[in-house]
């Protein structure tokens, strides 16, 4: 355990509008122990670099895992699907005796485990074929031999040397196996076995002669009864009669026969146990009651041995749970073509080509294409500025996006990354108004950031969207510049969007602005726009728009992006000229 558990890097609203909550969903998560990982993720601190170097390298080693042996990766998952929480049925062993299905869950518990040593190491400790059945259900579903072919090629795949890391190996329980299936047949059954006791096995083996016993007895009587009255019972010494049946008062009053059911045409008559199946009866049943002892002594003990092994166990299951996760997460790196980030000792957040991923879903799910952008982060504030439709705030997430994955051990969307990891990240973004508490927007938006710069420390990474846009224009721009004044004199990554432009006049803010339209052929776009629907307008504005970032090294220079996309939105040129003469 490390020993920043107990610390928090990120609020609820920052980890669900950076999309950590959002990847955290997209997990492939199968089994209990590993859900119980993703439920429980921690980020790592300063300090603990190279732990999460060394947590990212095993995810490394999983991608390059799964994507060598896919097929063995698939065989995997399907160990993972058949496994049930059995933590509290393992530590329940250590002070009360089992039940017989609570030990089958054990005894499940262990081949799932002894599939994923043989799985995950080589082939020396088992035989993969007999182990997980692949084999025999292959040849079920093909009568030619080809899928198990197919069976044995992926258990010869297996036997070379794969790269899962050493940390994920399960510690050999075979010991345990042996004892709850001394037959060593390796099926997902249990059963109080003969094998377990030789007194159990005598006592099952009279059982089964009095059984044989009663049978006869049974069958002689029913033979005697067929001889001697005429009267022919079935197979289980049943005899249904109508009740308009010419003998029914007759076969009513033999005493070899006791009613069992009737209806209101007939009667079920059943075979009377005479002096000598009773007899056989009695001692049936008392040896059941020795049989019934017996076992529950044969529980005791075999719970007992589960408890011997209990901490192995539970260790296996925390190791289970590890290793699902970082599949999963590798899984998911593939899928999303994620990097891993490189993790550095000075605070910075910089990336290439990097994609938020909610976005970029969104986007593919209309047939569009994401416009990746690159940033470079350090201590001190850094606005982002541009007009609306240009993707400000999107960038913002995107820079909590990857700095928060690569925190929390995840690769990152990028084409590469660098992260310093923090002590803290907060983000301040959108309408926080809570009409039950009577706050306006500006008020709540307030509140929160006193609550951020309350909780700030070293090693913080502060995201802000559009500070104090809820209220006047003159108090929110002399507020928004007091805010980066108090900002630049913090140990912060401060990263800032806002309209406001003179904000990025300050000596020693970077200012970052959206490319936008600035190099659009705007008699192209006009005439494209020009007969275009209220929607297509926006859409096809939102095609020519250029979402990356520069550098705006010019003091004062401003875009003009708004006053383009109100012309071409249909915005009268009288007001557009007069825009013109008041940012002059």
């Amino acid at each position: 355990m490390r020993i920043t558990d107990n610390k928090r890097l990120a609020n609820v609203k920052t980890r669900k509008e950076t999309g950590l909550d959002y990847v955290a969903l997209q997990m492939n998560v199968i089994s209990p122990f590993g859900r119980k990982k993703l439920k429980e993720m921690k980020p790592f601190f300063p300090g603990e670099e190279d732990a999460l170097r060394q947590e990212l390298d095993r995810v490394e080693q999983m991608v390059n895992f799964v994507t060598r042996y896919p097929r063995l990766r698939d065989k995997i998952q399907e160990v993972f699907m058949e496994v049930k929480d059995s933590l509290n049925t393992i530590r329940k062993s250590e002070n009360s005796t089992l039940s017989v299905v609570e030990i089958y869950e054990v005894k499940s518990l262990l081949l799932q485990m002894r599939q994923l040593i043989i799985l995950t190491k080589d082939k020396k400790e088992g035989d993969y074929r007999t182990s997980c059945g692949c084999v025999d259900a292959f040849k079920s579903s093909s009568e030619d031999g080809e899928a198990t072919k197919e069976a044995e090629a992926v258990a010869g795949q297996a036997a070379e040397d794969v790269d899962v890391p050493e940390e994920y190996i399960l510690e050999n329980t075979e010991e345990l196996l042996d004892i709850l299936d001394p037959r060593k047949d390796r099926m997902n059954t249990f059963y109080i076995y003969d094998e377990f006791s030789e007194l159990l096995s005598n006592y099952r083996k009279k059982k089964r002669e009095f059984e044989l016993d009663i049978r006869k007895a049974q069958k002689k009587a029913r033979e005697d009864l067929r001889r001697d009255k005429g009267v022919q019972l079935t197979p289980k010494f049943d005899i249904v009669v109508a009740r308009s049946h010419p003998d029914f008062e007759k076969i009513k009053a033999m005493t070899e026969l006791e009613e069992v059911d009737q209806d209101y045409m007939s009667i079920t008559f059943k075979l009377k146990a005479n002096d000598e199946v009773f007899r056989y009866m009695q001692e049936m049943e008392e040896l059941n009651l020795k049989i019934e002892a017996e076992e529950e002594r044969i529980t005791e003990i075999l719970s007992r041995k589960i408890a011997g092994f209990r901490d192995v166990l539970l260790r296996n299951c925390d190791r289970m749970g590890d290793f699902e996760f970082a599949l999963a997460r590798a899984l998911y790196a593939i899928k999303k073509k994620l990097v891993k980030p490189a993790i550095v000792d000075e605070h910075i957040i910089e990336f290439e080509n990097g994609r938020n991923l909610q976005v970029e879903e969104i986007l593919k799910s209309k047939n569009k294409v994401y416009c990746p952008i690159s940033i470079s982060l350090r201590d001190g504030v850094t606005c982002i500025t541009g007009a609306n439709m240009g993707g400000k705030t999107i960038s913002l997430k995107l820079a909590g996006q990857i700095a928060i994955l690569a925190q929390y051990g995840f690769f990152v969307p990028a084409d590469s990354a660098s992260i310093g990891i923090s002590n803290y990240m907060q983000i301040l973004i959108g309408d926080s108004q809570s009409v039950e508490r009577g706050l306006s927007s500006f008020g709540s938006e307030m509140e929160e950031l006193k609550e951020i710069l309350d909780h700030g420390t070293d090693r913080s990474i502060i995201l802000i969207d559009e500070i104090a846009s809820g209220t006047n224009p003159v108090e929110g721009l002399a507020l928004t510049k007091s805010i980066v004044d108090y900002l630049m004199s913090k140990p912060y990554i401060s990263l800032i969007t806002t309209h406001f432009e003179t904000v990025t006049e300050r000596e020693g803010v970077i200012n970052m602005q959206v490319r936008g339209l600035s190099g659009v052929d705007y008699n192209l776009l006009d005439r494209e726009i020009r007969y275009a629907n209220r929607r297509d307008r926006i859409n096809i504005i939102s095609k020519y728009m250029d979402y990356r970032l520069c550098k705006v090294e010019k003091v004062g220079e401003v875009p003009k992006d708004a006053l383009n996309i109100a012309k071409m939105l249909g915005i009268s040129n009288e007001i557009i000229e007069g825009a013109k003469k008041y940012i002059k």
